[in-house]
C-alpha cells in the first residue's frame, strides 16, 4: 500500500490484503498444524509448524507493525504472555524499573518472577522522569518498563524522556499503551524499543478474543529472544482468534476516537458532579499528566477514566449495583460500557483508593451514558 495512506485507512483495508487465490478481501484462516517442506532444502520463511507460526498471524501483526511504525510485530496468547515475554528475555541479575501503580496481574506476576528468578526490581513513580533516572542502576539496569496511561489512575509517563534515560543506561524501554493504542500515541517513534498491547481491549474491541501483541523498533538479538519465548513455551494466538483479532482491528480508529470523544465528554461533566470528589482523565486540564498528554498523544487522550465518591466505598459499590447501560464487568476497551469497583478486584493489597470507579467507555451515545451514571449516583 501507498506510503502515504494514514492509518485510518491502512488500519480498514488490513493494508489492502487480497488473496492470492480466490482473490477474497478477507485473509483466510489456515487451521493447519504442520506444512509440507522441501525434503532437502526448506524454506526458512515457510510454515513450519503452529506452534512456531501460521500464516493467520501475519496480516495481524503485519498491521500491528505498520499502525505503530515498528520493525515486526508478534501476537501472543494474551496480554500477559506478551509482557511476561519480554522480562522473560533478560538474563538472570538484570535490573527492572517499573511504575508502582499499573495493571495488577502483571505487576504482582513481576514481583513474583524477580523474587524467584534472580531479578532486581525497583518500582516507582513513572509519572517522575527523574524517579526513573534515579532508581536506574548503571551497568545492571536493562529494562525500563511503562504503561501509559496507567491503569487504574490512568497517569501518563513521559516516553520520550524516559527513552533518552534508558538508552543512556543501556536499557530497553517498553510501554504498555493498550490504553493509548497507536491512535493515540506510538511509542515506537518516542524512542521506545518495545511497545506491548493486551490485545483483547482495544485492538480487537469486541470482548470476544484474548491476545495480546508487541511491536519493535528494531529487529535485534532481544527481539530474537522473545520469538524464541513464544515459540518455544507456545503462547501462540489461535487462527480463528488471530482472524477475530484482524477484523477489530480494521475499525479501531473509527472506535477508539469515538470511545475518546465520549470520554472526554464524560470527564468535563463529571468533574463538578456533587456526588464525585474526583476525576482521573489525562484528557482534564486539571489533571498532573495533560501537558505530557498533549505531547505525546493525538486525537484525544483514550476511552478510559476513573471517579471518586465523595461518600466512599459502600457508595462506590452501591453505583456499580444501580447502572442499568453500564456493565459491571472486568477488562476494558471494546464498544460496551463498563464499570468496576477496583479495589474489590485487586484486595486490600491493592494501591488503588477503595472509592474509585474504573469506567471503560464505550461507543454508546454519550448523554446515555451520563443520564445512567447521575441516575446510580447517591442523591
Amino acid at each position: 500500500m501507498s506510503e502515504n495512506w494514514k492509518n485510518d485507512t491502512l488500519a480498514a483495508q488490513a493494508l489492502g490484503h487480497v488473496d492470492r487465490e480466490t482473490g477474497a478481501v478477507v485473509p483466510p484462516v489456515h487451521l493447519a498444524t504442520t506444512y509440507v517442506r522441501d525434503a532437502r532444502s526448506p524454506d526458512p520463511a515457510s510454515p513450519l509448524y503452529a506452534r512456531t507460526d501460521n500464516p493467520t498471524f501475519a496480516p495481524a501483526e503485519a498491521l500491528l507493525a505498520r499502525l505503530e511504525n515498528g520493525a515486526d510485530a508478534l501476537v501472543f496468547s494474551s496480554g500477559m504472555s506478551a509482557a511476561t515475554a519480554v522480562v522473560m528475555a533478560l538474563a538472570p541479575g538484570a535490573h527492572i524499573v517499573a511504575p508502582g501503580v499499573m495493571y495488577w496481574a502483571f505487576r504482582n506476576w513481576l514481583v513474583d518472577w524477580c523474587k524467584k528468578h534472580g531479578l532486581e526490581l525497583s518500582l516507582v513513580d513513572a509519572t517522575d522522569p527523574n524517579a526513573i533516572d534515579v532508581a536506574v542502576i548503571p551497568g545492571k539496569t536493562k529494562l525500563i518498563w511503562l504503561e501509559t496511561p496507567g491503569n487504574p489512575l490512568w497517569t501518563v509517563s513521559d516516553i520520550a524522556a524516559c527513552a533518552v534515560i534508558a538508552r543512556n543506561a543501556g536499557a530497553k524501554l517498553a510501554v504498555d499503551s493498550t490504553v493509548a493504542t497507536p491512535v493515540h500515541t506510538r511509542p515506537l517513534d518516542l524512542g521506545a524499543d518495545i511497545v506491548m498491547h493486551s490485545a483483547s481491549k482495544y485492538l480487537n474491541g469486541h470482548s470476544d478474543v484474548i491476545a495480546g501483541a508487541l511491536a519493535c523498533r528494531e529487529q535485534d538479538d532481544f527481539w530474537a529472544a522473545i520469538k524464541q519465548i513464544r515459540a518455544q513455551l507456545g503462547t501462540i494466538l489461535g487462527p480463528q482468534e488471530a482472524s477475530l483479532l484482524l477484523r477489530g482491528m480494521r475499525t479501531l480508529p473509527l472506535r477508539v476516537k469515538r470511545q475518546s470523544e465520549n470520554a472526554l465528554n464524560l470527564a468535563y461533566r463529571l468533574e463538578d458532579h456533587p456526588a464525585v470528589s474526583e476525576v482521573l482523565y489525562p484528557g482534564l486540564e486539571s489533571d498532573p499528566g495533560y501537558i505530557t498528554a498533549c505531547k505525546q498523544m493525538k486525537d484525544g487522550f483514550g476511552g478510559m477514566l476513573s471517579i471518586r465518591l465523595k461518600d466512599g466505598m459502600e457508595a462506590a459499590i452501591r453505583v456499580t449495583e444501580r447502572t442499568k447501560l453500564w456493565k459491571r464487568a472486568t477488562s476494558l476497551g471494546g464498544v460496551e460500557s463498563l464499570i468496576e469497583h477496583r479495589y474489590s478486584i485487586e484486595g486490600p493489597d491493592s494501591p488503588v483508593p477503595d472509592d474509585l470507579l474504573r469506567l471503560s467507555v464505550g461507543i454508546e451515545d454519550c448523554w446515555d451514558l451520563l443520564a445512567d451514571l447521575e441516575q446510580a449516583f447517591p442523591g
